[in-house]
């Protein structure tokens, strides 16, 4: 299934090249090779080989190999490209692992000099306090990084203001064909005359581009074929072919123009095609002002939005951003964007999103009400909604996640990254728009989707197409060659922003004129006589529709599976609906929790795309999957934490988490699960064994040199501390006491856990009589663990087994007025998000009942105060700060708003989030030998330093795991909410 197509001496890199290189057809080399076959665009082509680069020197071995050998070398930063430019056959060169150090800030005069590794929002967070930024902003600015901006020329939401790349592009050191490093920067005529006549210049091949082009450029009809072919001036966003328009005007009268002569400005946009970026220096821009204004005009037809749109920009704005219905509609559905929406009202066709920046409040309130008021004096909108600082951040990431969202639709018709980069002059783009839409629906019968850069002229425009058809393809192809003629007619640029890549290139004669392509293939010799920079892209492209993510007509049924994945359309399908838009390679300075992996190691293995990849190339396969096949996919499964967090924070909502157990689940059941899986598996009848003489399994492991030979026995890390067991159980506690009398009509249901009944009791026992303080009386109610332990190690039919045994004994017993709440996060939200994929049809509609009436614990208790029926009179006047940490699951599948609530009930206790993703312990991952030095890493990123430096603070946090790895990572001890609650109690 993963085979090399062909065999070349990498070995004998080897011993000079320090960075990681992977080409054999091991199972650890081949998952590699697969998953930089693709990036987030539909193309999909094998590379020979993956490197990761530590030094120039290690580059320039790389190109010295790839010159001897023929093949290209493909530069990819974060793989965000959407026309195919980082993929190919050649040696994909990631940069994103070893070259991201920001290497110099200069404030006074203006600019910052990085690698190309520097991920553009980490860059504006080291930025800030000096009081700058870097202005462009590409919609995945929490993941892409200067190399690749560089490549692409990006732009972003605010570029009306503060432009492109290119516009900020200083100087560029980059590695030439010749193997030259060269720095290109801001020439004088003077300056630029010595370079062509050899002075100060690094190898021939230096000083031959600078005299070829002071030939082609100084010649008239070359000069009049770029001023009458590429885009007219107004269009601000362009990027087709190579940008020999933003060099021309330096020949001109007078010679040596404004800005000077600067390569840098042809390399922004050439997509590491001309050479090997090692450093940028980039212009930077002082902060905006602190206030910020948002518009979110509501409109009934796009026209009606992309006129509003000429308003807002006669009224000075920073950005102008469309989002469209049926974006909106899609995020009623995802976890994360449902709770960015709150801003829409009704059923809008498109809200034009308008941003207004002012040194106060009162000044940047008058720009925005005065731009709605020109809205209704023309007529244009129905609701104008305002949104202030923090508020704005919820619907700019609504629109961020627009690309992304498009996938969750089902089938094989997806959004199509075709004619999605299409820019003009924005006082066109109402009249293009029309035209396009009428185009498309009446030729093709496509409906299009918009969304993004009105303000720029550039409008995303995404059509449904199943490109697993010949039909699909074919539409693919002459739905660009027809919108390639209307943009011209337009003077408009097929690629804003995005990129020719291979997807466009065909396309780049026809938009610039045979002469200027022909010159842009002369660029291309000239600089790279050998071809091995990024082959196959901008010039010399294969056809548009060839080397696709699917082969055409191929029927792949979808694997049978013991979760229900028929509302994703299957398990395939769900692997498809990764967009490759990297959303997963998140950062702890971007926060969030998705891939928590990923933010130790920085490997693209290690992310929810990496895996979605792996699996949807497994899946999809035609041939039988063979051991090595098996191995493969599990190498790239391996460091998954199972924290969900993809569900809520991937825009598709790719659930890796129920993948990765449904693929384990086929693993163990052949050849068969490992000693360890099982006994993980098994956590709760082997510490039901373990609690009938707890005082033995106690003196093991609080014993240092007896934990550590029990540890390794088992596979777990010496190093690791192990959870006790509580001299009782919680439900032989609870049996065995007489509660208190109940004064509440609600008699809540305790979920009794595996992890509470055996290890954490005396939380149990402190929420039990926390509820009963507080005048509840708690029943547990007859049922079994919850198969989280199962689920964890991919043991889902045993998990299946356990989730019809708890549906059937409480499908009676839970119900609104006797609902059924837990305390350990990981356990209960198993009712809640497995067990209703996990039971047979004819449990499924119980299933769905009880979820609705399972709570968290401090879910309920936070409704139970909205309801009046807990107050803070129960409850200490006493002054305490706490600091929560959250569970992964509670915040994907919940939130942690109400842990916030119920723990700020108390008068005076001031309760603030740790901004931490996941701890790194993920129930047993932390424990595995293999995996404890990256748990603690995990935890090392944010939480154990906070946890550490709020001293005087009580820790909370909710999950068993969580408290264990803070324990083990800081020495202190944190507490569930019920604790802290009960503690606080009058």
């Amino acid at each position: 299934m993963f085979r090399l197509s062909q065999k070349l001496p990498f070995a004998n890199l080897l011993p000079s090249f320090k960075g990681d290189l992977y080409f054999d057809e091991s199972p650890e080399h081949t998952a590699q090779r697969v998953l930089y076959a693709t990036d987030a665009s539909v193309y999909q082509e094998m590379p020979i080989a993956v490197a990761l680069p530590r030094s120039v020197a290690d580059i320039k071995l790389l190109l010295r190999f790839a010159q001897q050998h023929g093949v290209g070398l493909i530069p990819r930063a974060a793989g965000t490209s959407l026309a195919g430019q980082v993929v190919g056959s050649g040696i994909v060169v990631d940069i994103s692992k070893y070259f991201g150090q920001i290497l110099d800030v200069n404030t006074d005069e203006h600019w910052v000099r990085v690698q190309p590794g520097v991920i553009r929002d980490d860059l504006n967070a080291h930025l800030r306090p000096y009081g700058f930024l870097f202005g462009p902003e590409t919609s995945t600015a929490s993941r892409a990084m200067i190399g690749g901006m560089i490549g692409n020329n990006s732009c972003g939401l605010h570029s009306i203001v503060w432009g492109t790349t290119r516009d900020h592009l200083l100087e560029v050191r980059a590695l030439l064909s010749d193997g030259a490093e060269v720095t290109f920067g801001s020439l004088t005529p003077e300056q630029f005359d010595a370079k062509c006549r050899g002075e100060n210049v690094v190898s021939p091949l230096e000083q031959k581009l600078y005299v070829q082009f002071r030939d082609w450029l100084s010649t008239p009809s070359i000069q009049k074929n770029i001023h009458d072919g590429f885009p007219k001036p107004t269009v601000k966003r362009r990027n087709t072919g190579y940008a020999l328009d933003a060099l021309v005007d330096f020949f001109s009268f007078p010679v040596g123009g404004e800005k000077g002569f600067n390569f840098s400005r042809l390399i922004a946009g050439s997509e590491g095609t001309l050479c090997f970026i090692t450093e940028a220096k980039l212009n930077v821009l002082p902060l905006p002002p602190r206030e910020t204004a948002l518009v979110c005009a509501h409109f009934v037809t796009i026209r009606q939005s992309l006129q509003a749109n000429l308003v807002a920009l006669a009224h000075n704005c920073f950005a102008s951003e469309l989002v469209d219905d049926y974006i909106l509609q899609l995020t009623k559905t995802n976890i994360e964007q449902a709770k960015n929406r709150t801003f829409v009202e009704g059923d809008p066709k498109a809200i034009l999103m308008v941003e207004f920046f002012d040194d106060t409040v009162a000044g940047v309130t008058e720009k925005a009400e005065r731009f709605v008021a020109d809205l209704k004096k023309q007529e244009l909108g129905y609701a104008y909604p305002i949104l202030f600082d923090a508020e704005t951040q919820k619907p700019w990431a609504l629109r961020k996640a627009g690309l992304s969202i498009m996938y969750n639709i089902p089938g094989d018709e997806k959004p199509a990254n075709v004619i999605e980069d299409t820019a003009v002059d924005v006082e066109d783009l109402p009249d293009y728009i029309d035209e396009l839409d009428r185009m498309a629906w009446e030729k093709y019968g496509l409906k299009l989707e918009y969304s993004a850069h009105a303000g720029a002229g550039e409008i995303h425009v995404l059509p449904l197409i199943n490109l697993k058809s010949s039909e699909g393809r074919t539409k693919f192809r002459s739905l660009l060659m027809d919108t390639a003629q209307l943009v011209k007619r337009y003077g408009g640029s097929l690629s804003g922003e995005h990129g020719d890549g291979r997807l466009r290139g065909e396309c780049i004669a026809f938009m610039l004129g045979p002469e200027n392509y022909q010159l842009c293939k002369e660029v291309k010799a000239l600089w790279d006589p050998h071809n091995t920079f990024n082959p196959g892209k901008v010039v010399d492209t294969p056809p548009m529709n060839e080397s696709l993510r699917s082969e055409a007509d191929v029927v792949i049924p979808q694997p049978k599976t013991v979760f229900d994945f028929s509302k994703d359309g299957g398990l395939l399908e769900l692997a498809e609906k990764c967009s490759g838009s990297g959303d997963c390679r998140k950062t702890a300075i971007s926060g969030g929790t998705m891939c928590p992996s990923y933010m130790a190691t920085r490997r693209e293995r290690d992310t929810t795309r990496a895996r979605a990849n792996i699996l949807r190339h497994f899946y999809s396969s035609t041939e039988k999957a063979s051991d090595h096949d098996y191995e493969t996919v599990k190498e790239v499964l391996d460091l998954c934490l199972s924290c969900k967090a993809c569900k809520a924070e991937c825009p598709s909502s790719v659930d890796m988490t129920r993948m990765k157990a449904e693929f384990m689940n086929t693993y163990n059941n052949d050849p068969g699960a490992s000693f360890r899986t099982l006994l993980v598996g098994n956590f709760t009848k082997l510490m039901s064994l373990a609690s009938i003489a707890p005082w033995v399994y106690n003196a093991i492991y609080n014993t240092e040199a007896l934990r550590r030979v029990a540890n390794k026995a088992v596979g777990f890390h010496p190093d690791r501390t192990m959870p006790g067991l509580a001299g009782t159980t919680l439900r032989k506690w609870a049996e065995e006491r007489t509660a208190a009398t109940s004064r509440q009509v609600q008699r809540p249901m305790l979920f009794c856990d595996e992890f509470t009944n055996y290890n954490d009791v005396e939380v149990g026992q402190k929420a039990i009589q926390l509820l009963e303080r507080l005048g509840y009386a708690v029943t547990i109610p007859d049922h079994v663990e919850s198969g989280r332990t199962y689920l964890s190690k991919g043991l889902v039919d045993n998990a299946r087994t356990i989730a019809i045994r708890n549906v059937t004994l409480l499908k009676d017993r839970i119900s609104d007025d006797t609902p059924l709440i837990g305390l350990e996060p990981s356990a209960i939200l198993t009712f809640r998000d497995e067990y209703p994929d996990l039971v047979p049809a004819d449990l499924k509609a119980d299933a769905q009942r009880i979820a609705k009436n399972v709570f968290l614990f401090e879910e309920w208790i936070a409704r139970e105060i909205d309801h009046k029926r807990i107050t803070a009179s129960s409850f200490t006047a006493e002054s305490r700060q706490i600091k929560i940490h959250g569970h992964c699951h509670q915040k994907a599948l919940s939130s942690m708003v109400p842990v916030k609530k119920a723990l700020s009930l108390p008068t005076n206790y001031q309760v603030q989030l740790i901004p931490s993703g996941c701890c790194g312990m993920a129930g047993s991952f932390g424990y595995e030998k293999e995996h404890y030095d990256l748990s603690m890493q995990i935890g090392e990123l944010v939480l154990f330093p906070a946890v550490r430096q709020a001293e005087s603070a009580i820790i909370s946090a909710a999950g068993t795991s969580c408290r264990h790895q803070i324990k083990d990572g800081t020495g202190r001890k944190a507490q569930h909410p019920a604790e802290i609650l009960f503690d606080a109690l009058a």
